[in-house]
Order: C-alpha cells, then structure tokens, then sequence
C-alpha cells in the first residue's frame, strides 16, 4: 500500500494502525494451524501480548529505510520485517517476565499469569503456575519463530542485505539477557566494582541499544539500499540512542510511576537488578549507604518503605544525575551524528523526532 506519512510525528496513528494491522493479520493466519491442534489460547494470549507497547522496534526500521530510499510506493514489504521485530520483542518480553518473576506487563496481567487464569478457569490439575511458566516458555518460542516467519515472508526486495543483521539481532539480544542474568547473580567473574560496571555497559549495550534501536535502524536502511556510510552512521546513532533508551529504563525502573510505566513501583530495586544506575550509587555512596544499599538489593522481600529508602539512597549517591548527564550527553551525540550523516531529509527528521521519544519519556 502506498502511503505519506509526516516524519515530524514518525509515530503517527496511519504507521501504528500499519503496524498493527501487520501483525493481527499475520496472526490471523495462524488460526486454523493452532485450531487444528488444539492450542488456540497460544494464539489467544500472543493477540493480547501484541495488542499494545511503544512500536518503537517498527518505526526505527520504518524509518531506517526511509533515510536511505525515502518513503516506499509500495510498503507492505518493509511493514512484514519491522512489524517481525516486535513479534521478536513479544518474545522475549514473555521470557523477561518469566525470568524477573513479574506477574504485570503493560498494566496487564503478564503471558504466565494469563495461563494461569486458564489453568484456574478450566481447573486444571496440579500446579497453575507451573502451568502457566510452561506455557509462557513455550509462547515465547512460538513469538520468536513467527517473527522470522514474517520477516521471511515479506517479499522485501533487498531482504538478503537486511538478514545478517536479523541474525546479529536475535542473538545479540538473547546473549546478553544471559549476560543479564548472570550479573544479578554473580556469575560473569566480576570481581570489583568497576568490573561490575563494565559488565553492566555491554548489557547496556547488546540486551538493550543494539536490539532496540540500531539493528532495527539499521535493518531498515539496509532494505533501502543503504550504502556502507549511511550503515554505519545509523549503528553509530542507534548505539547512542539506545544506550540513551536504557539508562532511561533504569531510571525508571526505580523512580518511575507504575500507573504511566504499567510495571510494578520501583521493580528494579526489588528484583536486586544490578543496572548502572544502581552499581554506580554503590561505587560512589559512602561505605554505610553502599553496604545499606547491597543489603536492601539482596533481601528476598522488600516493603514499598523500603524501596523508598533505596531509591533515596541512589539519589543521595548522585547516581541518579549522573545517569540523567549520560542521558543528555548520548542524546546530544547521537543528533550530531544525524546532522553530519548524508540522508534523506524525511529520514533525518523521523530519526530525531523517534530519538526524543525514546529518551524523554516517563515509559
């Protein structure tokens, strides 16, 4: 379908209703498969965990493409791979929540708990939650499988250039949710603060910046023909950005309003989540706060006083403006980055406008 879209407003109702049109009907087409086999509430609950979210993985890759080719005649094609990589984010935020034992994901009752629920109405036998926490694995494998059906299925003229980094994508972000996991549990031989640190950087880096900004930027331009130049500026900028994305995560991950972010208050601290705003407060709190703070991060339960009384903690240490300092310096390299790149102006603009969203937000 041939469309204009303002790339002042690169997140506009015409790109999400696209977006979202894309994968219902793909979605669709799963029906008499799972029908047959008797596993429609898979289909039942990926709907529901599709339905909503930022669209933010689609509308990089939309614009991506864009910056090196201009709008499309014809954009069916490059919907099918950008609206794969929300199919791709679905699926890992159903493990996410598995693993974070989260039971709320966009103010919704997370994919396990949906199962659970069923396991309750149908009275199941049992355990419910080893129900649900079976499912869920197994929806978010489904998930990851879809996306790479519809990404291979798009009938994008120049999808042999854009697969090595849908690959680079999948493995990047599932390695460094282990890597993840493994320093919330003291596994990657990080031994001192700052090695802590730098563990938490290249989390920041390949969990988050690569898969949530720059490979889908860069997937996108490489659908439009992109020369190395453009290729690079845009992994350039999408690193930038993303670790920007991130950070902001982190921030709100501990200060945010659980009724704007939809997650439960001050997650981050209760989950013991040793992100760079957190290891960053215990480098440079005093020996009291930090040895408060790592006993606060390590209890099994914690009361909303004291998640307060952590947060204040990080706040008091300056990690909390440090952050936000990081925040602006990455924001402000990355529109240098756009200003100073050869692309098409639609591109440029749609970027810089998705840049701001991703970096000034409260969700």
């Amino acid at each position: 379908m041939s469309r204009s879209l303002d790339p002042a407003s690169p997140l506009s109702g015409p790109l999400l209703s696209a977006i979202s049109g894309t994968i219902d009907g793909f979605l669709a087409a799963q029906a008499p498969l799972l029908s047959e086999i008797g596993a429609t509430p898979l289909l039942d609950v990926a709907r529901e965990a599709t339905a909503g979210g930022k669209r933010l993985r689609p509308a990089y890759c939309y614009w991506g493409y864009v910056a090196a080719a201009g709008q499309p005649d014809d954009d069916g094609p490059l919907l099918a791979v950008a609206s794969s990589l929300d199919l791709l984010h679905v699926s890992a935020l159903v493990h996410d929540d598995l693993i974070d034992a989260a039971d709320t994901r966009r103010g919704l009752p997370a994919a396990h708990k949906r199962f659970e629920e069923l396991h309750a109405a149908q009275r199941g036998r049992s355990s419910a939650g080893e129900f649900g926490t079976s499912s869920a694995i197994l929806l978010g494998d489904l998930l990851l499988m879809w996306s790479i059906e519809l990404a291979d299925a798009s009938g994008a003229g120049l999808l042999d250039r854009a697969r090595p980094l849908l690959s680079a994508m999948r493995a990047e972000v599932t390695a460094g949710q282990y890597l993840d996991v493994a320093a919330q549990y003291g596994v990657t031989g990080a031994t001192t603060p700052a090695e802590e640190l730098d563990v938490a950087r290249r989390v920041l880096e390949f969990k988050s910046a690569r898969y949530s900004i720059r490979r889908p930027a860069e997937i996108g331009a490489a659908l439009g023909g992109a020369d190395d130049a453009l290729l690079a500026a845009l992994g350039g900028f999408g690193s930038l950005v993303g670790r920007a994305f991130q950070l902001r995560d982190d921030v709100l991950g501990v200060y945010g309003d659980p009724v704007v972010t939809g997650k439960p208050y001050g997650g981050d601290i209760r989950e013991g989540k040793r992100t760079v705003l957190v290891l960053t407060a215990l480098a440079e709190a005093s020996p009291a706060d930090a040895a408060e703070l790592e006993a606060l991060l390590r209890a099994d339960e914690l009361t909303d006083g004291d998640v307060e009384r952590a947060a204040g903690l990080i706040d008091a240490s300056g990690a909390r403006a440090h952050v936000e300092g990081l925040i602006e310096e990455h924001y402000t390299q990355a529109l240098a980055v756009l200003a100073a790149t050869d692309m098409t102006a639609d591109g440029r603009t749609a970027l810089g406008e998705l840049a701001a969203r991703s970096v000034r937000r409260a969700h």
